[in-house]
């Protein structure tokens, strides 16, 4: 049976990478520029302590909602429970796909996501899955 997760995030063209600052040294920019430099148009949202008007070459968004294009797939670097707010962005968005990464899940956001149409994972890493398509 195919993943339909591996399926999103072959198709996707563009990823939003929630959580994705301006820090170097983090695992969400390790992975976005990895991302990036597969191919996908990569865009950061961050909210916090560490705003940056631009990451990775690419303007910064606050929210999801605020970007004034379609994203195919958000991809989530924020502690487990803070994740149910951007499940309901992702839904909201009109993403295609919502996916958190290794170490960070949601059962009822994941469910909520499903019954809105999106494919949803969890605990799995994007560059991982990615490397595994080749």
């Amino acid at each position: 049976m195919p993943d339909a997760a591996l399926e999103a995030l072959r198709d996707a063209k563009t990823i939003a990478v929630v959580g994705l600052d301006s820090r170097q040294n983090r695992t969400s920019t390790q992975i976005a520029t990895y991302l990036q430099r597969a191919g996908y148009r990569v865009i950061p949202v961050h909210r916090g302590q560490f705003p940056a008007d631009e990451v990775l070459g690419e303007k910064a968004y606050e929210r999801l909602l605020d970007i004034p294009e379609k994203v195919d797939l958000v991809d989530v670097f924020v502690r487990s429970e803070h994740t149910g707010p951007v499940i309901d962005d992702a839904i909201a968005a009109g993403a295609k796909a919502v996916w958190l990464q290794s170490g960070i899940s949601n059962d009822e956001g994941m469910a909520r996501a499903s019954a809105a149409g999106l494919i949803a994972t969890q605990d799995r890493c994007t560059m991982v899955e990615h490397r595994g398509l080749r």
